[in-house]
């Protein structure tokens, strides 16, 4: 005689694996880590106050801080300057944006012809080489005076703006060092990428552009934003063209007052304006690094 056996509702509950329960070993591994923690950032809070507190001490001590803190760190002086170094750091800003865009867009091409294989573009090539290597040796504020009296002088245009002249000046230097990080990252970039997108029927235009230059760009990000925060500084420089940014906007300032302070407002707003993107930089950093660590896709 056959027969269905049932197991009772109790034993079948019974047969289903436990949960899993935290050792009292691993409880005690992150207590242990939790208290490494708060004990790192206790050292780090006394160590900075001390440091503080040596400075602040070091300087009062000093014979010549009081002079020091009249001409470099006037509250009247600051308070009298800012509103036109404020104006002027609008100026670096456009500046920025401007020289942003076009060394994007420059490097990209430069960099993109100096990683083509194709023997059409050979000469272009040899120039693209000979750019790079010329402007990373030349110094951005030997670029600037180039540009920015070279081209009036030649009298084509008339008179241009110091401002125009200064971008183009950065977009040129730039452009030289941001063209040969984004071939390193096409170059690491690994050919199997290139190989499966043209089997799947991608275009070299395409693969290049939907399956090369995106990989790149996480790869090189961190070092791209490096350049973007030294660019940033250095669109200050525009001043020695006579383009009244932040920096031209404080020489006035001090000229007519023989005081430093506005020096020191202008290093303060440049500073507040790279400090997002540093952290950010610093935060996109780490986050690459723990999935590399993790062995993550980067």
């Amino acid at each position: 005689m056959t027969g269905s056996f049932t197991a009772p509702e109790g034993d079948y509950r019974s047969a289903q694996p436990a949960a899993h329960a935290t050792s009292q070993v691993e409880l005690d591994r992150r207590q242990y880590r939790l208290q490494q923690q708060i004990k790192s950032v206790i050292t780090s809070l006394i160590s900075t106050v001390v440091f503080v507190v040596i400075i602040v001490v070091g300087l009062k001590l000093s014979p010549g801080w009081p002079r020091v803190k009249e001409t470099f760190f006037s509250g009247e002086y600051f308070v009298q300057s800012f509103p036109d170094v404020l104006k002027g750091l609008w100026l670096n800003i456009k500046v920025l944006l401007v020289a942003l865009v076009g060394v994007a867009i420059l490097s990209t091409l430069i960099a993109l012809v100096r990683t083509s294989r194709s023997p059409i573009l050979f000469p272009v090539r040899i120039l693209a080489l000979i750019y790079t290597t010329v402007m990373r040796g030349v110094p951005i504020i030997v670029v600037l005076y180039l540009i920015g009296f070279g081209i009036p002088g030649l009298g084509l245009f008339g008179r241009i703006d110091p401002s125009i002249l200064g971008t183009i000046a950065v977009i040129m230097g730039y452009s030289a060092y941001v063209s040969e990080v984004l071939r390193a990252g096409f170059n690491d970039v690994h050919p199997s990428q290139r190989a499966s997108a043209r089997s799947l029927g991608l275009t070299a235009g395409q693969t290049t552009r939907l399956v090369v230059i995106p990989q790149a760009l996480r790869k090189v990000a961190p070092a791209l934003m490096n350049d973007f925060i030294s660019m940033q500084k250095d669109v200050g420089l525009i001043s020695v063209l006579g383009a009244v940014d932040a920096v031209r906007a404080a020489q006035i300032d001090v000229a007519s007052t023989y005081n430093f302070t506005p020096y020191v407002v202008a290093s303060l707003l440049f500073i507040l304006l790279s400090v997002p993107f540093i952290l950010l930089n610093d935060w996109y950093t780490a986050r690459l690094r723990k999935r590399e660590l993790s062995a993550g896709t980067v």
